[in-house]
């Protein structure tokens, strides 16, 4: 079975919120070198979460695919190992 790539999202300009298109992500703050541990966020049943280290509200938008933010610009890409 291949591994699913876990999207990771950033408030490197320092959004009230950010709407994205899934539950289940990572955030790492702020773009290296000013990230934060990159902790894995599951809103289950709620349709928001607050990241307990940058205190980001992440709202989860249907409308949105997958690896998608509003606003633009808050998808964290990994490079490639």
């Amino acid at each position: 079975m291949a591994a699913s790539k876990i999207p990771h999202f950033h408030n490197t300009a320092g959004h009230r919120r950010v709407a994205i298109g899934t539950k289940e992500f990572q955030c790492v703050g702020a773009t290296p070198p000013f990230d934060h541990p990159h902790v894995f966020l599951d809103m289950g049943d709620e349709s928001e979460i607050v990241c307990p280290y940058c205190s980001t509200l992440y709202v989860y938008d249907t409308k949105l695919p997958e690896g998608a933010s509003e606003p633009e610009g808050c998808v964290f890409e990994l490079e490639d190992a």
